[in-house]
């Protein structure tokens, strides 16, 4: 069953989310009904973890275009230079 919802947001928002839509060849209630199933779905697997865990989730901000593959390759040469 589907639902219609009304969401208020500022113009340029609303403009930039129906471009990315149509380029991604979707309708912006599939992007932000995706987005909403993702989120919350997240809060489900979030609430699995030990308290511990869950707790340290979100701690470190990293890039987008972050490469921990780079980085662990670079770890690992200069860990083993020495040797």
């Amino acid at each position: 069953m589907t639902t219609k919802l009304t969401l208020t947001m500022e113009d340029q928002v609303i403009d930039s989310a129906k471009k990315y839509a149509r380029q991604q060849g979707k309708s912006l209630s599939d992007i932000i009904e995706n987005y909403l199933k993702s989120i919350t779905s997240q809060e489900e697997k979030t609430s699995k973890l030990s308290p511990r865990v869950a707790k340290m989730m979100g701690v470190i901000s990293l890039p987008d275009d972050y490469d921990y593959k780079s980085d662990l390759s670079l770890a690992l040469s200069e860990r083993y230079k020495s040797r």
